[in-house]
């Protein structure tokens, strides 16, 4: 139950913040916003302030906001008062549009910099290198008088340096460098050493090529609140280009032999992630709430029907051309995608049930 309700109001912060950038960014560009709602229709309750109705809907995975004439084929039709054409959606200038679509994303990417920015400040655990944690007997470790507790600082093969800061690094260069000799830049109790040694190709079944188990070392790093912000966003900015470029792969991974398929996780599959976190403390809560809203920022820029992507396609277009987008194409483009992503959500849905049990 704790964790239903933990899900719920990461969800409720994200939706919210989503919205009110094309609510806060339509209001400045002064189309009249006709209703602001958390979750989807049938209305729970709902209550209108100024011009604009504030409701809570039944079901609650997602929120919107309803701008008068805010798309083509519905027209400017008579909402039972008198609105001016010019506070229309339809009516406004093309980068105004684009101001409003992209507001929600740009909405989302500040929240995410916002919250990595407050842990980088209270402190975060980061990767600090790699040290032995076994030395297995007649291996090439053990012939050069590698021990347990040995941090392992660098690898070097040729004029290439490589600096191990996660298991990873060793794991990819020795690999890389099987059956050629490289050295190990070492530190035990502060002393530094430089050790040579040969990774096996072939190594005996339960051993690495060095003949070692490793474990990532873990320091916890605060910054100033002065450069805080700064490495926020850099961190970021990576976070968001990564999602990115694992969204892009997608299409390719359903293609390939050799890639495993991705997986997905929907609404179930996600509370099952916050409950995770939970059992961390409020800090793995913050940092899976920042990752959560840099994936919705990604996924919304989306050009795909139905999507704030898709929209902005629409938009640049006329933008480019000068001319309004087909009417009857948009419309049918819009109701695609949104029929495409609730049953894709259902089919995730029914997954994440399935793993559940």
């Amino acid at each position: 139950m704790l964790t239903a309700l933990t899900f719920l109001i990461i969800l409720l912060i994200l939706v919210l913040i989503h919205e009110f950038g094309h609510y806060y960014a339509a209001k400045k560009s002064g189309v009249y916003v006709e209703e602001f709602g958390f979750g989807f229709p049938p209305r729970a309750i709902g209550k209108k302030i100024g011009e604009t109705l504030y409701s809570i809907n039944w079901i609650p995975l997602g929120g919107f906001v309803k701008l008068f004439g805010e798309e083509y084929h519905e027209g400017l039709k008579d909402k039972g008062e008198k609105i001016p054409k010019h506070r229309a959606f339809v009516n406004k200038k093309p980068w105004q549009k684009t101001v409003i679509i992209v507001a929600g994303v740009v909405m989302n990417f500040l929240l995410g910099w916002i919250l990595i920015t407050y842990m980088l400040m209270v402190g975060v655990p980061q990767p600090a290198g790699v040290a032995v944690s076994e030395v297995q007997s007649g291996s090439p470790a053990a012939s050069v008088g590698l021990k347990a507790q040995d941090k392992l600082v660098s690898l070097m093969h040729g004029t290439d340096t490589i600096k191990l800061r996660q298991p990873a690094d060793l794991i990819r260069a020795t690999k890389r460098f099987a059956g050629e000799p490289i050295s190990i830049l070492t530190s035990r109790n502060g002393e530094e050493q430089l050790v040579t040694l040969t990774p096996r190709e072939n190594p005996p079944k339960g051993q690495g090529s060095l003949g070692i188990l490793i474990e990532q070392l873990v320091e916890t790093k605060k910054y100033p609140w002065y450069s805080a912000p700064y490495y926020g966003f850099i961190r970021a900015a990576e976070m968001t280009g990564t999602i990115a470029v694992e969204i892009i792969k997608i299409p390719a991974s359903f293609l390939s032999k050799t890639t495993p398929a991705p997986e997905f996780s929907g609404p179930v599959g996600i509370a099952k992630i916050v409950g995770e976190a939970r059992k961390y403390g409020m800090t793995a809560l913050i940092e899976i709430t920042a990752i959560l809203s840099l994936n919705l920022a990604v996924i919304n820029i989306l050009p795909f029907p139905a999507l704030d992507g898709g929209r902005l396609v629409f938009i640049i277009y006329e933008w480019v051309t000068g001319k309004k987008s087909n009417q009857v194409l948009e419309k049918y483009m819009n109701l695609f995608g949104i029929v495409f992503l609730l049953g894709l959500s259902a089919i995730i849905t029914i997954m994440d049930i399935q793993k559940l049990f």
